[in-house]
Order: C-alpha cells, then structure tokens, then sequence
C-alpha cells in the first residue's frame, strides 16, 4: 500500500489514510472511521475520524475551492493530493496544524482559486494561504517556471513555501538567531520587493541564499529555506521507507539512508549528519533523473550560509517537536 492508494491493488478493499495513526488501514463506515466526504469528488483516500466531521483533517483547512461542476475541480484535486501529503509531514515533524477558528483570528486556511475566473497571487497572509490552481497545469507552470529562470516548480513546492510563512511568527520572529543568519524581517516588505523584481540576475547571491528570490526579503529568504529543509526531509524519508543507500562513486560524505520516519520523525542528532546522508543521496537521483533526459531532481546548490540556515530551521522545528503532543491526539487537541 502506498500513501495515495484508495484501494487495496490485490483485494479491492476500500483504503485510506488515518492520521491519528499515521498509517494506512481499511475504510469502511464504522463509529471509529469513515471516509472524506471528498473522496468521490476528488479522490481525497483520508479517513474521518472525528464523530459530526464529514471532511478529513486536511480538506477541512480549506476555506475556498471551486464549485463540484467548476472545470478547476481536477486541478483542485491535484492541489489537494498535494496538500495531504504536506500535512502529513507537518504531522511527522510535530508542527502544528490547526483549522482556522470561526472568527477567522488564528490557525491556518487555504483558498484555492483559479485564475479562469479572476485574477490570483499565489502567497499568505494571516494564516491564509491562496493558491492558484492553474499551478495544476503542467503547461503554465512550466512556463511560468522559465520565465522566472526557476530551477524548481511545483505545486507542492509552492505548498512547503507558503507554509513556511506562516510558521515563521510560530517558530523564529523573536529569535536574534533569525536576525543574525536571515537579516531584519522589519525592512520594507513591499520596497525590498520591487528592488528585487527591478535589478538583473548579477548572481551574488548564490554564495549566500538558496534562490534569487531568497534574497529579496528575509521573509522570502527564511520560506525558501524552510521549504529546502521540508524537501530533504521528505525525500530522506521516503528513501529510509524504500532502504536506499548510496555508497558510490568515491563519494567521501557518502553514509547510509537511516532515517526512520515511522520511529524517528525528526533526527534529533546534530544536522550535519542529514548533510552528509543528503549529499551523495541528491547527487545519485540528480544523475538519475538526467539519465532519462530530465532536469536535475535537486537542482540546488547549499553553500555553508545557507546550510547554516538549514540548521538553524532544524533547530527550531526540533524543539518545538519537543513540545508537541503524539501525532495521534494532536489533531482533536487543535480543535
């Protein structure tokens, strides 16, 4: 069974996803669980599990989506596959994940709309992340990825960076640490902004940021990196589940893939350890990818300051796993 499987591949059983247990299991209509009310619609495979509930953990954070007969729907769909699995490792990483209260004052909220209708600016504000779903298109996307001489983009990439902007005020606003490594959140916003846009590529900041658009604003530059360190856990996860190691060629950081991502949701070991595992790991899928004439897989590079950076986000997601509840009551806590 694989985590977006509604369906068992040998027997036809019923499958979903039950995040309280953070495992698959059988989906049937029983007191302690029953399927998302979206399943039909858009093939959500969650389980509820919360007595009145109809929708799943992760379909209830969004506030806004297209109507049942609305064309969007299937790229709504592909958001929301996305979405899961972002929630999911939210989950593993002990963050918290709470749907907005009725005042709409605090926890977290998607609109996804699509640009077909009006015009949408994919970002977050308050707690609300919007998205638009022609991100859904392969052909636009792609073209919207040249046209910003991006290396990466994708749907969930969008996903684990706006959602880094919403836990910048949870886990680093007050932290002289950010200030020290990221800069001064509280310079203009929307100057830094159109200084960015207005200068040409010179390249400086490769030496010091993930991206170009890191370097726009430290907001920016903290949400891309978090999204970097969301992409190598998730990754690392994944090829811990499948035992994949990586023990050449001549590669003298090269260490076995250990994470463990059913007992060890976030490695509690200095991160230099993850470094010397991601490496060689990225390096191997990047050839991987290029041997079947795609671009790299991780098309990335991390120099010292940003794996500073990296560290210090492991620092502080770290430490506020510490203090989170078990992944199987955290999500009736949160209401």
């Amino acid at each position: 069974m694989f985590f977006g499987n509604s369906d068992c591949l040998n027997c036809g059983a019923a499958l979903g996803y039950d995040r309280h247990a953070a495992d698959m299991r059988e989906v049937a209509e029983t007191p302690d669980g029953r399927p998302c009310e979206n399943r039909r619609l858009i093939g959500c495979n969650w389980v509820v599990t919360r007595a009145g509930d109809h929708l799943c953990g992760s379909c209830e954070l969004t506030r806004v989506r297209p109507a049942d007969t609305d064309p969007a729907v299937a790229a709504w769909s592909e958001t929301e596959a996305a979405k899961r699995m972002l929630v999911a490792q939210l989950d593993s990483l002990g963050l918290p994940v709470r749907p907005r209260t009725g005042d709409g004052s605090d926890g977290l909220a998607f609109d996804l709309l699509s640009s077909a209708h009006s015009s949408v600016t994919t970002g977050h504000a308050d707690g609300v992340i919007t998205l638009d779903l022609a991100e859904g298109d392969d052909a636009h996307r792609e073209a919207v990825r040249v046209s910003l001489r991006e290396p990466y983009r994708t749907v969930l990439g969008h996903l684990r960076h706006e959602i880094g902007h919403y836990y910048w005020p949870i886990l680093a606003e007050d932290d002289p640490r950010f200030v020290e490594l990221f800069g001064d959140a509280t310079v203009d916003y929307t100057t830094a902004l159109n200084d960015h846009y207005g200068r040409s590529d010179d390249r400086d900041w490769t030496a010091t940021h993930v991206s170009r658009y890191a370097a726009a604003h430290p907001w920016e530059d903290w949400a891309e990196t978090f999204a970097q360190y969301l992409h190598i856990r998730d990754v690392l996860h994944t090829a811990a589940a499948w035992g994949v190691r990586v023990t050449g060629p001549d590669l003298p950081l090269t260490a076995p893939v250990v994470a463990d991502p059913a007992t060890t949701p976030v490695n509690t070991t200095d991160f230099a350890s993850t470094v010397t595992t991601w490496l060689p790991l990225s390096f191997a899928l990047n050839a991987l990818n290029q041997s079947m004439g795609h671009h790299d897989l991780y098309p990335y590079l991390l120099p010292p300051p940003v794996l500073e950076k990296l560290n210090y986000v492991h620092d502080v997601v770290t430490a506020r796993h510490d203090q989170a509840p078990e992944n199987g009551t955290r999500e009736d806590e949160d209401r």
